[in-house]
């Protein structure tokens, strides 16, 4: 699973059991997330968590670092079994909105901010797959 967390939404990717393609999953609130991941992890396995770490183009952390810091370690402690990576995430917004551009999406359809930070966190978690498949 993958995570693209922000301060209203948060896009969320999975990928299937053979870890072979990313999929978005949804978006949702900030505020209703860890909610959301207490009835997912009820149902599905999950053995990692990839958390986007934003960083500005001089590698300091982004201004949002510190909430996301705040979210991994409540993360990690309600999910103790479940191993949480960071990765950094810079341009997967952007990555995003291009391949929605590609995709042939209408402007409309491309306005949808929730969409797009599902797509991020899709490029998130197929980025980790891609650098640890070999």
């Amino acid at each position: 699973m993958a995570i693209d967390y922000g301060g209203k939404r948060t896009g969320i990717a999975i990928t299937d059991e053979l870890q072979i393609i990313a999929s978005g999953l949804t978006t949702v609130d900030t505020k209703s997330l860890f909610k959301f991941l207490e009835d997912y992890l009820k149902v599905e396995k999950v053995s990692k968590i990839i958390v986007g770490e934003p960083k500005r183009m001089n590698n300091e952390a982004s201004t949002i670092g510190g909430e996301i810091n705040q979210f991994v370690n409540k993360l990690s402690a309600l999910y103790p079994k479940i191993e949480i990576i960071r990765m950094d995430e810079r341009f997967t917004s952007k990555i995003a909105f291009q391949t929605m551009i590609d995709s042939g999406l209408k402007k409309k359809q491309r306005q949808n901010k929730a969409l797009v930070d599902e797509i991020a966190a899709t490029i998130l978690l197929q980025d980790y797959m891609n650098s640890h498949r070999f």
